[in-house]
């Protein structure tokens, strides 16, 4: 049986950010552990803590060996103090990401493997986000399927261990949001693809094992057309600059499908290291002042894969 996506991809990032300097990845883990608030939880630049910044740090600190038992434990209690909560959309799905990293790096349970119960609840709120497309929209009023939505609803019943209703819709809705350009649209009425759609629906397609039911030609040389002067890639057609996220996406995504020779590795390694914030963390783009745990993890991200894709 294979691994999740998100576990796969988290033992894959791990793996080339052990070949990062140990100065550079204690930095940015003194960093990470620093945002951790006094309720467990990760916030964004804002706010509270929540689910959603929650996964990213700690899916960022795991993959530099900076997740240790006493950040793990407090993050595992703020998760728990979470599961009746009625959350949104996204933070209920980030409340699983994390819950996994928090079991698979330290052993602690977040969401019990007999509460069938909490996980139908789950299997039963995606499954009203499900549209006529055969997509998942972002909430239940939703018309249209979204690429992104459905690679995280994909994702998510790999982790609670639900099968997915009718797979085939999904086939079926992913071809139609291909773009003749050779990416993906994130909705139907978008005008033009977008790296990170892309991502979502390769990931998909890959979760789904449908990578041989796709010609991806095309696709990969839309995502390496994204890559600008800067040595990063640009979230489409109309973004003069680079991003951190759409970098590690794209990256991502033309590793694969085996075409990751076709932009500059060193390149989009030397711009992601540009976006380190002075006091350690991530921004998220050449004119991004402010460094959050997110971008962090995109940070590490880009260059642990550019790591494992070099080395």
């Amino acid at each position: 049986m294979s691994l999740p996506y998100l576990h796969e991809l988290t033992l894959r990032l791990a793996m080339g950010a052990a070949g990062l300097d140990d100065d550079f990845r204690g930095r940015h883990v003194a960093w990470l552990a620093s945002q951790q608030r006094p309720d467990g939880g990760f916030a964004g630049r804002e706010g509270e803590s929540d689910p959603y910044y929650t996964a990213f740090a700690l899916r960022a600190l795991w993959i530099v060996g900076g997740l240790d038992e006493a950040i793990g434990k407090r993050a595992a209690d703020f998760l728990r103090s979470r599961l009746q909560k009625r959350e949104s959309v996204i933070d209920l799905m980030s409340l699983i990401f994390a819950a996994a990293i928090c079991e698979m790096a330290i052993g602690e349970v977040v969401i019990a493997d007999d509460d069938l119960q909490w996980r139908s609840n789950v299997a039963g709120l995606l499954a009203s986000l499900r549209t006529d497309d055969g997509g998942f929209a972002k909430t239940p009023e939703g018309r249209a399927g979204s690429t992104y939505q459905t690679f995280l609803t994909v994702l998510c019943h790999q982790l609670i261990e639900m099968p997915i209703d009718a797979p085939e819709k999904i086939q079926s809705f992913l071809k139609s949001q291909a773009h003749p350009d050779g990416g993906f649209l994130e909705i139907r009425a978008a005008k033009r693809p977008g790296v990170n759609p892309t991502a979502a629906a390769v990931g998909t397609i890959k979760s789904l094992d449908l990578i041989d039911q796709f010609d991806f030609t095309d696709t990969a040389e839309f995502l390496a057309e994204m890559q600008s002067d800067e040595g990063g890639l640009t979230a489409n057609t109309r973004i003069p600059f680079a991003d951190l996220l759409s970098s590690f996406t794209g990256l991502l995504t033309l590793s694969d499908l085996q075409a990751h020779d076709r932009v500059d590795i060193p390149a989009i390694q030397r711009y992601a290291m540009s976006m380190q914030s002075p006091s350690g963390g991530f921004v998220g783009f050449s004119l991004d002042q402010t460094a959050d745990v997110e971008y962090t993890f995109y940070g590490l991200a880009t260059l642990s894969l550019c790591q494992t894709l070099t080395h």
